[in-house]
Order: C-alpha cells, then sequence, then structure tokens
C-alpha cells in the first residue's frame, strides 16, 4: 500500500514537472519573474552560505592540525584535507542540505499558501499555465545562482582557514597554502559545480511539488513546508552518493 502511495506521487510529480516545463506564454513576464526568483531564493541566500563557509573551513582546519596530523606527516597536510573536504563534499552536498531548510520550505511555503487562498485557482481560470508560470521561473533562478554559491562557498571556507592560521596560530600560512596548492585537481571543482546543480534541481523541484499540491488550510502548508525539507534533503543524501561514484 506504501509502494503505491509512493509511485502515485511520483507519477504526479512528473506530470507537474511536464507542466512546469512548457514555453512561457509571456517571454517578458517570465524573465520579470526568472531575475525575481533568481534574487530571492539565491542572492539572499549568500550570507548564510558565507557565514557558515567560513567557519566550517576554520573548524575544519583546526580539527585536522589537532587531532589527525602527527609528526609522521607533511606539515601541509591540514590545508590539503580542508581544500578537498570544502571541494568535493561541504561546498555542493552539505551546503545544499542547509539551503534545503531555507529555500525550500520557503518555497513549498509559498506556493502552498497561494493554492489555500486560491491564488493558483484564478490563475487558471485566467487560462494561464499556473505550472510553467510559478514553477519554472523558481527551478532555472535557483540553478542558474547554485554555481556562484559553490564557488563562494569553497573560496570562503579556504578563507576560514587562513583565518586559523593568522589568528589561532596553530598552522603556519605558509604550510597552510602549501596545502591548499599540493596537487590540485580542477576537475573536483567543476564536479561540485555539477552536483551542486542537479542538488539545486531536487530543492526547487520537490518543495514546488509540496507547496503546489498542498490542500486544506495553514496547518497543512506548514506540514508541506516540512515535508517538502524533509524529502529534498533525503534525495539530496541519496542521490550524492550515485553522483560521487559516477563523476570520480
Amino acid at each position: 500500500m506504501q509502494l503505491l502511495k509512493w509511485l502515485n506521487t511520483l507519477g504526479r510529480y512528473l506530470l507537474l514537472m511536464g507542466r512546469s516545463f512548457s514555453r512561457p506564454e509571456r517571454m517578458r513576464m517570465f524573465m520579470k519573474r526568472y531575475v525575481k526568483e533568481m534574487s530571492q531564493l539565491g542572492v539572499d541566500s549568500i550570507g548564510i552560505v558565507l557565514l557558515i563557509s567560513f567557519f566550517i573551513g576554520a573548524v575544519i582546519c583546526i580539527q585536522i592540525k589537532l587531532n589527525v596530523q602527527s609528526p609522521w606527516m607533511p606539515k601541509w597536510v591540514s590545508g590539503y584535507v580542508t581544500r578537498e573536504i570544502m571541494l568535493l563534499e561541504f561546498s555542493s552536498s552539505i551546503m545544499c542540505l542547509i539551503l534545503s531548510g531555507k529555500v525550500g520550505s520557503n518555497i513549498a511555503s509559498e506556493l502552498g499558501t497561494m493554492r489555500v487562498t486560491q491564488q493558483i485557482d484564478a490563475l487558471e481560470i485566467m487560462g494561464i499555465n499556473s505550472a510553467s508560470y510559478l514553477i519554472l521561473p523558481k527551478m532555472l533562478g535557483l540553478i542558474t545562482i547554485m554555481p556562484f554559491l559553490v564557488i563562494f562557498s569553497a573560496a570562503t571556507g579556504i578563507l576560514g582557514a587562513y583565518s586559523t592560521a593568522y589568528f589561532a596560530q596553530i598552522i603556519t600560512p605558509v604550510d597552510l597554502t602549501a596545502g591548499i596548492q599540493h596537487s590540485f585537481n580542477s576537475w573536483f571543482m567543476w564536479m561540485s559545480i555539477l552536483k551542486g546543480l542537479f542538488f539545486a534541481f531536487i530543492i526547487s523541484s520537490v518543495s514546488s511539488f509540496f507547496g503546489y499540491t498542498v490542500k486544506g488550510g495553514s496547518v497543512e502548508v506548514g506540514k508541506a513546508s516540512t515535508d517538502a525539507v524533509v524529502c529534498s534533503s533525503v534525495l539530496i543524501l541519496f542521490s550524492d552518493v550515485f553522483l560521487t561514484q559516477m563523476l570520480s
């Protein structure tokens, strides 16, 4: 019975995505909403991304230096490990998990409120494809801005590591720089960006589905927002395993 429920939900999700990816009826209006969503979902998230990435980069560097590095290891190991963790996992996967809470709940609650207040029904009555009008700009806006968030996150994490070198003085800036530059593989940056793009689609599409299909009142909107965050987080973790295996 539970399997049938999941298959039914998957089918409704795919049908909604099929409606969402139709050609916009008024390109000028679509571009206005696209820029607005890119600002609301992406640009407004830069602050929290930079803050969390800075402190995570600093903490990773401290932990590696104090608890992992030994006299048998080169002094640049802390910088090398910090760079690899930031590039391979945090700047894409963990950051998107954080954004699924902020952005996902935002999308689901906004669309859910429009559904229960019958604004979406009004769009349908006017002959507008409400799925394409409301959902497509959100998905494209978040996907467009995600590579910049990934790059900002990685760079800010490295700055956080340098802050420990200059202020905590547990590692010298020279050793940290040597580790960050050691055996750098540019593909890791591209891999992080590609994973971020895929996760951005998951966050925006799944959250839009839960918000768009909500039924009831304000209580159901809150539940849909929670379900959107939980489902997005699980799908990000699940797909991260396969994407890492494929792209590596």
